[in-house]
């Protein structure tokens, strides 16, 4: 194998894979650094978004990149709505609890997509997309897209979190919750704000898996393990760590159909989500609090 195929073939999309998972999971861990609790609808919000974006170019006849921002507010708006009907209910009760309620709210969301739109996996209609080539390096243009909107948000959410008063508030909240209130921080405010950009990144990996495959009310929840899979391997409740981490499973699993033998791929493609799943294990038994955050 030369080396423009493995770029082409496995590189470029590991690291596409690798930011849509970064994505994805530095909104799971944002939420969990300040609620303290992983919310097991976040596959099926994602799902959300990107049915909302459908909407969009269905009815108002944009194109998918410009739904975003109706997949953003939807998802938004839904993440606000879960937060005050179900979640803040449930302040104070115990982890089981909450991950029986995360889970109710994860079966409600998908009953409703697959009553309003079916079963059946429908794309954006983006027809043929001619790739960028140049001497040999081949990239669809979709894939640009992505990863520099993956390098935008990443940038943003930096400056957001060190540079604003609210991005400090949710940081120490996040450090240190008690001490946060004690000291006048605002967490409701807080909380409102973390789902707002959790839901918000959340709706962005919806639109993003939705463009680059198909679109299905379990498209979402196909993306959960490797998700958490990539905020876990970061250190959960971190999201520095998660966009390494959604990186990292990413290439690991394009990397694992690589021809070693006679021609023949480590593992098919129908295993590459068991890949997630080893690292994940293998992350839970060799330091369970990621990479990025010291044992406690």
């Amino acid at each position: 194998m030369s080396g423009l195929e493995f770029v082409n073939f496995y590189l470029i999309p590991g690291l596409v894979l690798g930011c849509i998972y970064a994505i994805s999971a530095v909104g799971l861990s944002l939420l969990f650094g300040i609620l303290r609790f992983a919310n097991f609808a976040h596959g099926d919000m994602m799902s959300w978004g990107g049915y909302s974006a459908l909407v969009a170019v269905t009815f108002l006849g944009i194109g998918p990149w410009a739904s975003i921002p109706v997949a953003i507010v939807s998802t938004v708006a839904l993440g606000l709505l879960v937060q005050r009907l179900f979640y803040g209910r449930l302040k104070g009760a115990n982890s089981v609890v909450l991950l029986i309620s995360g889970f109710g709210v994860a079966l409600m969301i998908r009953a409703i997509l697959y009553f309003l739109f079916g079963p059946t996996e429908v794309t954006y209609g983006l027809g043929i997309q001619r790739p960028f080539v140049w001497e040999g390096f081949r990239i669809q243009w979709r894939h640009m897209y992505f990863i520099g909107t993956a390098v935008a948000i990443v940038t943003a959410l930096h400056l957001f979190l060190t540079r604003t008063r609210t991005g400090k508030a949710m940081r120490a909240m996040s450090d240190n919750p008690d001490l946060a209130r004690i000291t006048g921080i605002p967490t409701d405010r807080v909380v409102t704000v973390a789902w707002v950009i959790g839901a918000s990144l959340t709706a962005v990996a919806g639109v993003f898996l939705a463009i680059d495959t198909q679109l299905s009310p379990l498209m979402g929840f196909n993306l959960l393990l490797p998700t958490f899979a990539a905020a876990i391997l970061g250190g959960i409740g971190k999201p520095y760590g998660a966009i390494v981490g959604g990186l990292v499973i990413g290439l690991a699993e394009e990397m694992s159909s690589l021809p070693l033998i006679d021609g023949q791929p480590l593992l098919t493609p129908a295993y590459k989500t068991g890949v997630a799943f080893a690292i994940l294990v293998a992350v839970l038994i060799v330091r369970p609090t990621g990479i990025f955050r010291s044992p406690q």
